[in-house]
């Protein structure tokens, strides 16, 4: 299962948002200015976004996809396609 293979680098990720999440509580204690609180907020949301966009991508380069597969087929060309606008999407 590809999330345990990466489990470390996802468990980094989802720090790195927590620290982030822990970062806006931090501000609103200390009433910002809303435009660097909306600042704050923008950045943990794309964080999310980037971490979303990895587990899609993960999903469906082993789960939808045969991992054995060869790289060139029309489904993987389809799918490089799915992953790309997936992360579009989530930017």
């Amino acid at each position: 299962m590809h999330t345990v293979k990466d489990k470390a680098k996802l468990i980094l990720r989802v720090r790195r948002i927590r620290g982030q999440v822990e970062a806006i509580e931090r501000a609103l204690e200390a009433d910002p200015e809303c435009s660097d609180l909306l600042q704050l907020i923008t950045a943990a949301r794309g964080a999310m976004n980037g971490l979303m966009a990895e587990l899609l991508e993960g999903h469906i380069r082993f789960h939808v996809l045969d991992p054995g597969q060869k790289t060139s087929s029309e489904q993987a060309l389809a799918a490089d396609e799915l992953v790309d606008i997936i992360r579009s999407y989530l930017k």
